[in-house]
């Protein structure tokens, strides 16, 4: 069967902002509020998806996310006008005002987890949003996502967009940082491979003491399920406790996959040798091959691999089926990350190419590469039957940076979020984007 996978990141927001509100993600820490440039941001991102779109992949666009959310705000107890609101928030509860404010959206990987056609019982491809209960900030970006995704692949007979995980400890659920699929083709059945960092009914099973363990293993095991995948061609593998307590809050921190190669560190995985053998042995089952690409930590580091946002990278299959690499810069600032990589290109490996761009801004707020894409396999059928607006384009782009150099602001302060300009130009920026991407009504900012 023939199909592409489309690659569709997120498109910064006018109001991003350097909140620091994800403990465990050390890189958001490390820049906590700090000042933010919200145009650099979205002009960085929009580089990357050009860049891709010229070189042959498959990308689109998901819109951002309404900012501020006025709806948790009211609901926490701040009332009155939308000023009086922001006011408020701001002298009594600036975290809260921050989470209102939260540009995390931009990291689509966490939008949902997505299974395409070859894999599921009804031949539909399968999304389903993930409710990010762990932090104020991101749990309830599940309604837009849920909305947005609905939008774009609304025809019934080719899409089933689920409603979210229920959003209690027990399924947490971080999308696609968590998930990965391995297949001979895009368009060959697959095997899905869920990586989780604890077992909410299970006490004994091994968990981090530092940092929390985001994504459960009853939550992943909902979504195969939701989802008609079959048991055989289904893996789910604990994550290392110990690296999660350095800082990787998502697997896609320290591992990623695509076709039939997974790129890793060593420390990965609770159980490296028993992971790496139950994906071997689902993947005969389709036949296929896995080629492992194993990181030593003695090669690098977890703490450089965490600061270079190495496997937060995109993999990605060429024309002539060797694989390319999509790197920040800040691999190349890393002398062991830059020495690895160095060493691998040109090897002999399936990983041929390297491909970097500046992505700083999202760097500093603690997402790289992988982080900004939702890898979406989609047939020629059905990607005809989805919403084609958000597709990247050489048109596109140029109304895309020209409505950013319209509507963003270059600098973002903390104390700029209690602004209530600032809330009326993010409406009106988006309020314009649904006009370019085709979407009406996508928003509601009541």
């Amino acid at each position: 069967m023939n199909a592409r996978e489309y690659n569709f990141d997120g498109l910064v927001g006018p109001s991003h902002n350097y909140a620091g509100l994800s403990f465990g993600n050390v890189a958001s820490f490390n820049n906590v509020r700090s000042a933010s440039n919200p145009r650099q941001a979205a002009l960085q991102g929009l580089a990357k998806m050009r860049e891709l779109a010229a070189r042959g992949y498959a990308q689109a666009v998901m819109p951002p996310q309404g900012r501020p959310n006025f709806r948790l705000l009211r609901r926490l107890g701040f009332s009155g006008t939308d000023a009086d609101v922001l006011a408020r928030a701001w002298r009594e509860a600036p975290v809260i005002l921050a989470c209102a404010y939260s540009a995390a959206p931009m990291w689509t990987a966490n939008a949902a987890t997505v299974s395409p056609s070859a894999d599921t019982l009804d031949g539909r491809v399968h999304f389903t949003a993930a409710n990010l209960n762990n932090k104020l900030h991101r749990s309830e970006e599940y309604v837009q996502a849920t909305r947005t995704l609905r939008a774009i692949f609304g025809n019934g007979d080719r899409f089933v967009v689920h409603d979210a995980l229920p959003p209690v400890p027990a399924f947490g659920d971080e999308g696609a940082a968590n998930h990965t699929r391995f297949a001979a083709g895009h368009g060959a059945a697959g095997v899905e491979f869920f990586v989780y960092g604890r077992v909410e009914f299970d006490p004994s099973a091994p968990a981090p003491k530092k940092y929390p363990a985001r994504q459960t293993l009853e939550a992943s095991q909902a979504i195969a399920r939701l989802h008609g995948l079959d048991p055989a061609r289904t893996v789910f593998a604990s994550q290392n406790p110990d690296v999660i307590d350095q800082g990787v809050f998502h697997n896609d921190v320290i591992a990623v996959g695509n076709g039939n190669v997974l790129f890793y560190h060593e420390q990965a995985f609770a159980d490296e040798a028993g992971t790496v053998d139950a994906l071997r042995r689902a993947l005969a089952g389709v036949e296929a091959d896995l080629v492992p690409v194993r990181v030593a930590g003695s090669q690098v580091p977890v703490a450089d691999a965490v600061a270079s946002y190495l496997f937060n990278s995109q993999l990605l299959t060429r024309a002539d089926g060797r694989m390319a690499l999509v790197v920040p810069h800040e691999c190349r600032e890393n002398a062991a990350v830059s020495s690895y990589l160095n060493g691998m290109v040109g090897s002999g490996g399936p990983i041929e190419e390297l491909v970097e761009f500046d992505l700083r801004q999202s760097m500093r707020n603690g997402g790289g590469p992988a982080c900004l894409r939702l890898r979406v396999v989609l047939t020629e059928e059905e990607a005809a039957a989805m919403h084609g607006g958000v597709i990247m384009t050489e048109t596109l782009y140029a109304r895309l940076v020209a409505w950013v150099e319209k509507h963003y602001r270059d600098r973002i302060e903390p104390k700029d979020l209690a602004d209530p300009q600032l809330a009326i130009e993010c409406a009106a920026a988006l309020e314009e984007l649904t006009r370019i991407l085709e979407l009406p009504g996508l928003y509601d900012l009541s």
